[in-house]
Order: C-alpha cells, then structure tokens, then sequence
C-alpha cells in the first residue's frame, strides 16, 4: 500500500513526495485513515514506528483546507513530554508543510528558555507543540486562546503521566472544548494511561503496533563480556578501530554521562554529554552538532535520550544497561530507522549478567557475548 490509498489530499501527496517519503509505516496505514475521518483514536506505539507523520499529515490536510489563521487561538494541540521531543514533532511538521501551497506556521513552545520569545511568535499559529507546563504558563498570561481548539494530540502519554505532568494535563483538559477529536498514543498501557483514555477518548478506535517483545531484525546487535574499569578503554578502541563517525552512548546517570563525555575529548574523540541538568541551549546546541558531524559521540540519559531522532543513525552504545527491557528497546530503537541498517552494541560486567539475561529473554532475542579480554581488555 502506498499514501495515495489512505485518503489524504493530493497537495499532502505531493508534499510527501517532495519530503522523499515513499511508502507508509504499518501504523500509518492503520491510523491516517481513521484520523481523516475525525474519529478519536488511541495508537499503541513505540518511537521509530512513524507515529508523528500519522497524526501530523491528517493535521496538515486539515488545514490546507482552511484559511489562514490571523489570531492566537489555537485550533492543533500537540502535547509532549519534553523539550527535545517538541522541537523534533515540529521539524516533522517543517518538512512536509515546507511544500503545501497554503503556508504552515507551527511553533513549539517549551520550559527551560525565556517565555518572551516564544510568546512573540504565536500570533497566527496553525499547529502548537508543547510541553504541559509550558503551555499553562502561556495560557495563564492569556498568550493563546484553546476555546476553538478542533484536534488535541497527546504523544507519549505514558512518559508525560511518569514525568509528574498529571495534572498539568488534567488542567488543561478542563480548558478545552467539548467538541474536539482526539488523538493519543503511548508506548505502554500503563493504569495511569487507561485513567487518562477514559478521560479523553469518545468512541475511539485503537491501533496496536507491537515493537516491545521484538525488536527491528534490522538491528545487528552485540554484547562484549567487560571488567568495570576497561569498559571506557573498549570503547573508545570500538569508536577508533571502527572509524565510527556518528555513535549515540546511553549511561545510567548523567553523572557517569558527564564523566564519560570527558574522557573521550581527553582522548581526541568529539563528544557531549547530553542530559537533563544541561541547559535547553547547551542541549539543542550538542544535538545540533551530533547531527552535523561536529562531534562524533553523543552521551546522553534515557529520560534525554527519548527526545533524539536520527533517521540514519548507525550505532548505539549501552555503555551501562537500563533498568528494564523497555527501556533497552527503546534505546536501541534509536538506531535501524527508516529501513536503514543499525548496530546496537552493549557492555556487560558479570555483575551484569542476570539482568541482560532478563532483558534478552524479554525480547525473545539472544545475542551473542564476546570477551573482551580476546581484544585485550
């Protein structure tokens, strides 16, 4: 099947062919459809699987089809659960809206950066992104208006429920029309996220993509077999013996992210660190350069971690493993996108050994360990 059967206007057909996408993901051929017909709708879905293009194309046929907007009433509501996700739903929403014959002004506002700023450009917004507190903060001094609001869209909801936004949420629901479709998508389904779909969804249809027991086959992983105090020796042999150019390394703290970033640039490797004590600045700043080449390694947290996406990015590190199996898909997941080959490659201590069992188990998938001390480690 192609987007051309899924009931989307010919200048949003256009402009996906113009955004070089050629063919939809499972749950874009399940959603966009249902969507179109302004049926609320509740996706269960992982990051990677094309969950933002299925809500932000139906949008943007949407609005295609409407004059252009003169004032700050928002009519498209997307809420997330961080500053790095926003800015990334927006770029989506940039990419294909680029190439509408009827211009697209999307914002994405979010905590953590003077609200002045983001306040001066919101006037004639089509479609909002935006954090939950953030948003109240703009209501509260009265810089959008939601009373016309015509499609809520709540991405995430299980990590903006685990984040401490309930009710963030629950005060924004209660300054919403009644009158309105709905659209929420969640990788779990959480209690706290049941509570919340009974809030908000009316005669909805749901749409399950299961990425959580089995990840992408594209994915080439690998395990190394490692003492504590050689695992930074191993990778940066791994980043230089490889020439790896473009690596995303997850730690379990953003202490231990700080301390590993430093000693790759002691030893001639281009990296950040990346996580929630950086400021917004220093963030879209490392991330920014991470894309364009700037600096080789990436080393972030998980919680930081969910806001990076790179369509072709070829490695991820577990430098130390994740509390849970979902939080190893997930980050593998950042990798192996958009049919693209992807390697993911772990560190294992034996004190390390139950819980990777636990986790492969989980993923109904076994990966090879290799010992280190075969490299000289």
């Amino acid at each position: 099947m192609d987007f051309s059967q899924l009931g989307l206007s010919n200048d949003i057909l256009v402009s996906i062919k113009n955004a070089n996408y050629e063919k939809p993901y499972p749950i874009q051929v399940k959603a966009i459809p249902i969507i179109l017909k302004k049926r609320d709708i509740l996706g269960i879905a992982q990051t990677g699987s094309g969950k933002t293009a299925t809500y932000v194309l139906p949008l943007l046929d949407f609005i295609s089809k409407t004059p252009v907007s003169k004032n700050r009433n928002i009519a498209h509501l997307i809420i997330v659960p961080t500053r790095e996700l926003a800015i990334q739903v927006e770029e989506v929403i940039r990419s294909f809206g680029n190439f509408l014959p009827r211009k697209i002004k999307s914002a994405a506002v979010f905590g953590g950066v003077s609200i002045n700023p983001q306040m001066m450009k919101l006037n004639g917004t089509d479609i909002l992104v935006a954090t939950p507190g953030r948003l109240l903060d703009l209501l509260s001094k009265n810089a959008i208006s939601l009373h016309e609001l015509q499609t809520l869209v709540l991405d995430e909801a299980d990590k903006v429920l685990n984040l401490g936004f309930k009710e963030e949420v629950d005060e924004i629901l209660t300054r919403l029309p009644t009158k309105r479709l709905n659209i929420l998508f969640s990788a779990t389904m959480e209690p706290s996220v049941e509570v919340l779909i009974q809030k908000l969804l009316k005669n909805y249809e749901k749409i399950e993509i299961d990425r959580i027991e089995l990840t992408p086959e594209i994915i080439h992983q690998t395990a190394y077999l490692v003492d504590s105090d050689k695992k930074g020796p191993l990778l940066r042999h791994l980043i230089l013996e490889n020439n790896w150019e473009q690596v995303l390394v997850f730690t379990a703290s953003k202490r231990s992210a700080d301390n590993l970033a430093t000693k790759l640039v002691k030893h001639g490797i281009k990296a950040a660190a990346f996580h929630g004590d950086k400021s917004q600045g220093g963030r879209t700043e490392a991330l920014k350069q991470f894309k364009g080449g700037k600096i080789n390694v990436l080393v972030a947290t998980d919680l930081a971690g969910r806001g990076i996406d790179i369509k072709l990015l070829p490695y991820v590190v577990n430098f130390e493993l994740p509390r849970s199996p979902k939080d190893y898909i997930h980050r593998i997941g950042r990798t192996g996108r958009a049919e693209a080959e992807g390697h993911a490659i772990s560190l294992i201590t034996e004190d390390d050994k139950a819980h990777w069992k636990v986790i492969q188990k989980k993923m109904k998938r076994w990966v090879e360990l290799i010992d280190a001390k075969n490299l000289g480690f």
